[in-house]
């Protein structure tokens, strides 16, 4: 079983129908779906596997409630802790499928300590970078990392943001990586310059996988070797939220059956597609 460590939001996905016309009224459809990178990873799992862990603070409010209630719906057993203020992520998505997010994260950086007993039957633990943001999460995430590695657990990081990176600063996070030392990297071209990845520094990790828009997908491996997955092109993209968590589970779900590399990149690749169709990190059309 795969669990993720990190935020279970709130996404308020707006679409635009062209540009912003700015002081007056611009077309829109605006949907709200559950959100966070780890969270998105727990859900995409579970409807892979029929079942996932999630791990994290989550407001003691109606939409911590709602929230929770969606993820566990899907086949997520949500473990972690209950108080303050849900969070909401703005995401903005263009005509031409990018996206800007406008954060706000309310309690889910709060998680004060991580129970090993949550990772009770996880074979893949995921933390993406956003979990080492802000104490004391970042303690917790820590803590869930070496209790993974007590039990034998594969263990995952994505490095999330380049806006992340350069808060929390490159060699901080260089720092972090080698301090972690990552099973499976996974970062866009953008995040990997930002922090230097290059064959030669994986931080330890024995797959780093790179992915970079529509162009090839690269995997960088323990033994020098550097392969590359060509990217089928997706005939219209509504919304690129959650692509890259999907790919995420796909790929992690994959290598915890004991798929060859190649089957693992083409999961994922495949469930990422199917995302990017749709608006918000969801598999559903309602």
């Amino acid at each position: 079983m795969l669990c993720a460590v990190g935020d279970l939001i709130e996404d308020i996905v707006v679409q635009l129908h062209g540009e912003i016309n700015r002081d007056t009224d611009t077309p829109a459809a605006i949907t709200r779906r559950r959100g966070g990178s780890a969270a998105n990873v727990a859900y995409f799992a579970a409807k892979l596997t029929g079942r996932s862990r999630f791990v994290g603070c989550v407001g003691d409010d109606p939409l911590g409630d709602s929230l929770v209630a969606q993820l566990s719906r899907h086949g997520v057993d949500v473990r972690g802790e209950r108080h303050g203020r849900t969070g909401s992520i703005v995401v903005v998505a263009t005509t031409d499928g990018n996206r800007t997010m406008l954060t706000d994260r309310g309690s889910a950086t709060e998680l004060r300590a991580f129970d090993p007993a949550w990772l009770e039957g996880v074979q893949v633990l995921h933390v993406p970078l956003y979990s080492f943001s802000h104490e004391p999460l970042r303690a917790s995430a820590r803590s869930a990392v070496r209790a993974a590695r007590t039990n034998g657990a594969t263990v995952s990081v994505d490095l999330s943001s380049t806006a992340l990176i350069e808060h929390l600063g490159a060699q901080a996070v260089q720092a972090l990586l080698d301090d972690l030392a990552p099973d499976v990297l996974f970062c866009t071209r953008s995040e990997a310059d930002a922090v230097g990845v290059q064959p030669n520094r994986r931080f330890s990790a024995r797959h780093v996988v790179v992915k970079d828009g529509a162009r090839p997908i690269r995997v960088l491996t323990s033994d020098g070797v550097e392969l590359g997955f060509e990217v089928d092109a997706v005939a219209e993209v509504v919304d690129a939220t959650g692509a890259g968590d999907a790919f995420a589970a796909g790929f992690l779900t994959s290598l915890a059956h004991g798929d060859a590399l190649a089957d693992c990149v083409e999961r994922g690749r495949t469930l990422a597609a199917r995302v990017v169709m749709l608006p918000g990190a969801t598999l559903e059309t309602q």
